[in-house]
């Protein structure tokens, strides 16, 4: 397992873009740690994506406490129908994959020169 943190600033408008080293692997988890003093507003949006391919791993609006995500994504046959449990069931999910990608990080809404960190975990 690797732990990458990214620690963001916001500009005046409340907005910031940052990204984590390239890797690759299964995304794990993603822990936004609201660090309490001068921390991103409440109500901050998150949208973290892999840049290259930009699939969405956490999209949240008017978050407004540290939280952990288990991100995973719909899998599929090789016909590419959605793959179910059971016929008409609960679909099957997996933990998203990047080869090689940086997971990009965008705020909105964070409140002016505010700070938030995030831990990615892959494996």
């Amino acid at each position: 397992m690797r732990r990458y943190k990214v620690t963001l600033t916001t500009a005046a408008d409340g907005t910031a873009t940052g990204y984590a080293p390239k890797t690759s692997g299964n995304i794990h988890s993603v822990q936004y740690v609201k660090p309490g003093t001068n921390s991103f507003a409440d109500g901050v949006d998150f949208t973290i994506t892999a840049e290259a391919t930009g699939e969405n791993i956490w999209t949240e609006q008017n978050v407004n406490a540290s939280a952990v995500r288990y991100p995973r994504a719909a899998t599929h046959t090789q016909a590419g129908a959605a793959a179910l449990f059971a016929a008409g069931g609960t679909p099957v999910q997996d933990r998203i994959a990047i080869g090689g990608d940086r997971v990009k990080i965008a705020i909105a809404q964070g409140g002016n020169a505010k700070t938030g960190a995030f831990h990615i975990l892959v494996d």
